[in-house]
């Protein structure tokens, strides 16, 4: 039969681990991991920051000192939100280069800085490690090398010649520190990378094979059908003399026809010999949602359910998969809000709705050779019998929304 079970698939699943290095998880967990280290710094330096403004501008101190807290308190909620982590990270990185910019002019006792090394050196290995987790590497690398010189310089300025030695050991102490720690984070997001694009591929691979075998069980049955069917009613017809049997044989010409044209869902959107509960979809599509690198929150279960022909099923299933491929990779990272929803219609129908508020794009730039949002969605689900629509608009995010109807709530719209 076509796709007789739903959950029947041919060759082993791509199963996603308890715990994948991924992408989004890499990213995560390091940003935690800096915005705990950073409070850490942060604290022990405030006894610092206390003694210290005794001796510099009070407005130099409190302007100082709240921003660089401020945006540290961001850091830590945003890494445990999961949103805005790049942008505080990069205000605190901003923000400590003013700092030094300005940490000359907000001296009042320059004696007292003789021998004494500025608070903000407790936050120099903090600002390269913020550096780390919210620049692309490059610009990563240039503030790891221009933030410890500008330390450097700052040191020398208000020590004297006599901190020449110091500020350079400084410096290459942090630019040290800050070079291998960018180099693990580089390394972990390469590796992390490299699972997205693999479990990718093997949500493709899965796609085709379920695709394929979809197909060959419809040509079995329509094998089965005709040999079963239509050849006993040739047979049944050829031997028909009398018109009690040719009654029979056009009676049996009937059903073999009719069996014929529920056997082919490809002709015939919609129509199928099984049909499965819309919760046996939804169950599944949330399995392949969970596999993805990037989390999507669920909708909650609706109360209603109803039954949809397998091959609409398939349809969906795989057009759905489609949609949170294209917004895996195309909407943005794990900042990205995504949301599935799953639900039957009191009409015995279905609705599929995948959405983010990514990036977007310009539907009417897409070029014709991008087959993921024409061939794998739109064509796909209309084959069922069913319609897509899809809106997205550059900086809007995107919303996929697929539905199918039965013939009769399809012919009342």
């Amino acid at each position: 039969m076509a796709s007789a079970d739903l959950g029947a698939a041919p060759g082993p699943r791509p199963v996603a681990t308890a715990n994948p290095l991924t992408r989004a998880r890499v990213e995560r967990l390091a940003a935690r991991a800096v915005a705990g280290f950073s409070w850490v710094f942060g604290l022990q330096v405030i006894p610092e920051i206390i003694v210290q403004s005794r001796h510099l501008g009070t407005v130099y101190t409190v302007t100082v000192a709240a921003v660089l807290f401020a945006s540290l308190a961001w850091l830590g909620v945003a890494s445990i939100v999961g949103r805005t982590v790049r942008s505080a990270a990069i205000t605190f990185c901003v923000g400590y280069l003013v700092a030094l910019a300005f940490w000359d002019g907000g001296i009042t006792d320059t004696t007292y800085f003789d021998d004494t090394r500025p608070w903000l050196w407790f936050l120099l290995t903090v600002a390269t490690a913020c550096a780390a987790i919210a620049m692309p590497f490059v610009w990563a690398a240039v503030y790891t090398i221009l933030a410890p010189a500008l330390y450097a310089v700052v040191l020398v300025l208000t020590s004297g010649a006599v901190a020449e030695k110091i500020a350079v050991l400084d410096a290459l102490y942090a630019v040290i520190f800050a070079s291998i720690l960018l180099a693990i984070v580089t390394m972990l997001r390469q590796a992390a990378t490299q699972v997205d694009v693999s479990q990718a591929a093997a949500l493709e691979r899965y796609e085709v094979a379920v695709r394929a075998h979809a197909l060959e069980a419809e040509r079995v049955e329509v094998d089965a059908i005709v040999h079963d069917s239509v050849l006993t009613t040739l047979l049944s017809a050829a031997h028909a003399r009398t018109p009690e049997a040719m009654a029979i044989a056009s009676s049996m010409a009937r059903d073999a026809l009719g069996h014929l044209d529920s056997s082919a869902p490809l002709a015939n959107p919609g129509r199928s010999l099984d049909a499965i509960p819309v919760d046996r979809l939804r169950d599944r599509i949330i399995s392949a949602a969970r596999s993805f690198t990037v989390p999507f929150s669920i909708v909650p279960r609706a109360t209603v359910d109803a039954l949809i022909p397998v091959s609409v099923a398939e349809a969906l299933y795989s057009a759905t998969v489609q949609a949170m491929v294209n917004s895996a990779q195309h909407a943005g990272g794990v900042l990205v809000r995504r949301s599935l929803r799953v639900e039957a219609t009191d009409g015995g129908g279905v609705v599929v709705v995948v959405s983010d508020d990514g990036s977007g794009f310009d539907i009417a730039s897409i070029p014709p050779e991008r087959l993921g949002l024409e061939v794998s969605i739109r064509e796909r689900v209309a084959l069922a019998g069913g319609e897509a629509s899809i809106d997205s608009k550059p900086g809007r995010g995107t919303t996929v929304r697929l539905s199918w109807l039965p013939d009769d709530e399809a012919d009342q719209q």
